[in-house]
């Protein structure tokens, strides 16, 4: 087996750089993947000592309630380039493991515009479609022409187009059917050469005009970047996952009601004509923004982001968790359901 193909797998290893909550807690077994080839050589070591494997990129979206009793995949496939152009767009490949600020900060280095509503989320390329991530009216999948992975279980690649990923509100096939069959290896994202600014969310348009710029990409980038800091606290400091609920839509009967009783509700129109309600205004009409449970927190700034201050585990978390979403449903008769994993 050549260097290439080996893998070396770490007995008893601590998580805690890998997981943006910061939990101290430890894989039985861990291994660095820096091929797709390697993905399919842990799957089967797993298989061999018949353990659960866990695919992990950045951490930040992921609680893990205690250490984890089998084979942690870090993914560290590294490279980003334009694969070709056409008269309409540019498609540009990033692999699984590059940081997705970076490879944001990159395309526009390029001057390949399009991703910049999406600075400064943390993670990496390979859990974005996962995910399907979105800010300030944008969402990944949108961008996204296809995708490449293993199938762990076969070793096979399979390419899968934008259809194929099922994306839909913070979904995707590969958080559904998909999830644990498939580890993602490389995205390509199609970025057309018309570009319009997307610039009309509330607090973006309002930093833009603050800081006396047109709508460039570039611009729009700064803006996110500046209103993203100023709102959530950066995981290296104040341990998080970032937004911990997703948005609720409901039906517009059940929102006319909401808004009867709370004429000052945000709210969001969507496509479908129902109505996405801000899950973080939910949560802070409760009060429980700056709240604490045990040893974890609601953030102080935004009431969407649990925070680790020092000493939580990951049952802390879910306690406090279970503890808002009860106090939701009770006020106003909405489920709010966890962004991140649960391991």
């Amino acid at each position: 087996m050549s260097s290439h193909d080996s893998i070396a797998f770490k007995s008893d290893y601590s998580l805690r750089e890998h997981n943006s909550f910061g939990f101290d807690v430890r894989a039985r077994l861990a291994c660095r993947i820096e091929t797709a080839e390697q993905f399919a050589l842990a799957a089967r070591e797993a298989r061999a000592r018949g353990l659960p494997r866990l695919v992990l990129g950045g951490g930040s979206n992921i609680v893990f309630t205690g250490d984890f009793d089998g084979l942690v995949m870090l993914v560290a496939l590294s490279g980003k380039r334009i694969v070709r152009t056409d008269d309409d767009a540019w498609y540009v490949e990033a692999a699984a493991g590059e940081s997705w600020h970076g490879f944001v900060e990159w395309t526009l280095a390029m001057g390949l515009p399009g991703l910049e509503n999406l600075a400064l989320i943390p993670g990496t390329v390979g859990a974005a479609p996962i995910q399907n991530i979105g800010a300030y009216g944008l969402e990944m999948g949108e961008y996204c022409a296809s995708l490449s992975a293993i199938e762990l279980a076969t070793g096979e690649v399979v390419e899968f187009d934008a259809a194929a990923c099922r994306f839909g509100y913070r979904d995707s096939f590969f958080k559904r059917e998909g999830r644990d069959r498939f580890a993602i290896t490389s995205v390509t994202f199609r970025l057309p050469r018309a570009w319009t600014p997307r610039a009309d969310y509330a607090d973006l348009a309002r930093e833009l005009e603050a800081r006396g710029t047109s709508a460039t990409p570039q611009a729009i980038f700064d803006a996110v970047v500046a209103v993203r800091r100023s709102k959530l606290p950066d995981p290296l400091a104040l341990g998080n996952a970032g937004s911990f609920f997703k948005n609720p839509v409901v039906d517009v009967a059940a929102y006319e009601a909401l808004r009867a009783e709370e004429p000052n509700m945000v709210a969001y129109a969507q496509p479908d004509g129902r109505v996405k309600l801000a899950a973080g205004w939910l949560i802070d009409r409760c009060g429980w923004k700056g709240r604490s449970l045990g040893h974890a927190a609601v953030h102080d700034r935004q009431a969407l982001v649990l925070v680790n201050p020092g000493q939580a585990t990951g049952s802390d978390v879910l306690a406090l968790a279970h503890a808002i979403q009860d106090d939701v449903k009770q006020h106003f008769g909405v489920d709010l359901e966890p962004e991140p994993l649960v391991v």
